[in-house]
C-alpha cells in the first residue's frame, strides 16, 4: 500500500470528520460580503430555563453547501424584554451573505437575575459549537453579534469564557467544547454598566432604572459584570477582537462611555473597532435608511477581515 494512498484516506477521514463536527472542510469557499444567498428559516427548541420558558433558536441557514461562518446573535431589551426576534433584519441581511446566522432567546431579568442570561449564552455558543454542522455552519469558530444589553452579555462571553458561573449549565449531546468566540460585533453595547444607570439617573428614565435594579441583584454585581470596570481591574480576561456601532445621538449609551471603553480595550492589548454613526439614535438598525444599510455593511467587512485572518 503506497503513502500516497494513505495520504488521501487520511484526507477523506478528515474531511469527514470535519462536516461531523462542523469543523470546515478542506477547500471550503472563502466568505464574501458582497454574496447573496436565499435563506432557509427554521426554528428549534434549546432547553427550558428555570422560569419553566422553552428557550428557541431562530436559525437563518445560507441555501448552499457551506460549510458558513457561524455566527451567534444575542439580543437586547435592557435585559428585561424582547427575544430572538429583535435583530431580525440585521440577522436576515448576514445571513443572506453567506453566514449561518443563530438567534437565541436568553433569560430575561423578571424570570431570573444575572448571571441566568450570561449562562444561557455561554450554553449556547457550546451547543452551537456542537451543532452548527447540522444546517451547513462552521462550528469550529463562532463569532457573536449582541444589540445593546445583548451586547453587554456578548462583552463579558468575550472577557470571561471560561467562567464556572456562567458555564454551569451541562451540555449533555455533542463534544464537549469550551465557550470562547472567535470575535464579537455589537451595535450599541452597554459597555459600562453603572455608567448608564447613572445616566438613566440624570435623565430621570425611571423605567430603565427598574430594569437595572431587577436585572442587578445583589446591586453590587452592576460593578462586578462591569465591562469598563473589568479592564480597569486588569482581571485575567481574553480579548477577541471588537466591532462597537455607535450612534452618535444615543442618549441611553453615550458616545463618550463607548469611546472610552474601546480606548480602555485597545490599551489591555485587543482590537476593537469604533465606529460612530452620525445622526443615529440607541437603536438606529431597527428602521430601514442610509445609516441602517452602512451599519450592516461594516458588520460584514469586519466579519470578512477576520474570516480573512
Amino acid at each position: 500500500m503506497t503513502g500516497k494512498t494513505l495520504d488521501r484516506r487520511d484526507v477523506l477521514k478528515a474531511t469527514a470528520a470535519a462536516a461531523t463536527l462542523g469543523v470546515p472542510a478542506i477547500g471550503h469557499a472563502a466568505y464574501d460580503p458582497a454574496a447573496k444567498f436565499e435563506l432557509v428559516v427554521t426554528e428549534v427548541e434549546l432547553r427550558r430555563n428555570s422560569a419553566g420558558r422553552m428557550l428557541m433558536a431562530r436559525i437563518y441557514q445560507p441555501k448552499g453547501p457551506g460549510p458558513f461562518p457561524t455566527v451567534l446573535d444575542l439580543h437586547g431589551g435592557a435585559w428585561n424584554r424582547k427575544d430572538r426576534f429583535a435583530e431580525e433584519p440585521m440577522d436576515r441581511a448576514l445571513a443572506a451573505s453567506g453566514l449561518l446566522v443563530v438567534a437565541v432567546d436568553l433569560t430575561i431579568a423578571p424570570e431570573a437575575p444575572y448571571p441566568a442570561c450570561m449562562q444561557d449564552a455561554n450554553w449556547s455558543v457550546r451547543w452551537l459549537k456542537a451543532n452548527a454542522a447540522k444546517w451547513s455552519g462552521d462550528g469550529s469558530k463562532i463569532g457573536v453579534y449582541g444589540s445593546s444589553s445583548g451586547g453587554h452579555v456578548a462583552e463579558l462571553l468575550a472577557l470571561r469564557p471560561h467562567d464556572q458561573r456562567y458555564g454551569a449549565l451541562p451540555l449533555t449531546a455533542g463534544p464537549q467544547a469550551d465557550a470562547s468566540v472567535a470575535w464579537v460585533a455589537m451595535r450599541s453595547p452597554v459597555s459600562n454598566t453603572f455608567a448608564r444607570y447613572q445616566n438613566a439617573e440624570r435623565r430621570k428614565n425611571e423605567g430603565m432604572i427598574k430594569n437595572n435594579k431587577v436585572f442587578f441583584v445583589p446591586w453590587q454585581t452592576i460593578h462586578e459584570s462591569n465591562p469598563q470596570e473589568i479592564l480597569e481591574r486588569k482581571e485575567k480576561v481574553s480579548l477577541p477582537p471588537l466591532l462597537i456601532m455607535q450612534g452618535a445621538l444615543d442618549d441611553n449609551v453615550l458616545p463618550e462611555m463607548q469611546q472610552k471603553f474601546a480606548e480602555t480595550y485597545k490599551a489591555a492589548g485587543g482590537s476593537c473597532d469604533y465606529r460612530l454613526f452620525d445622526n443615529a439614535v440607541h437603536e438606529w438598525v431597527a428602521e430601514p435608511g442610509p445609516q441602517t444599510d452602512k451599519a450592516r455593511d461594516v458588520a460584514k467587512e469586519f466579519i470578512a477581515r477576520q474570516l480573512a485572518g
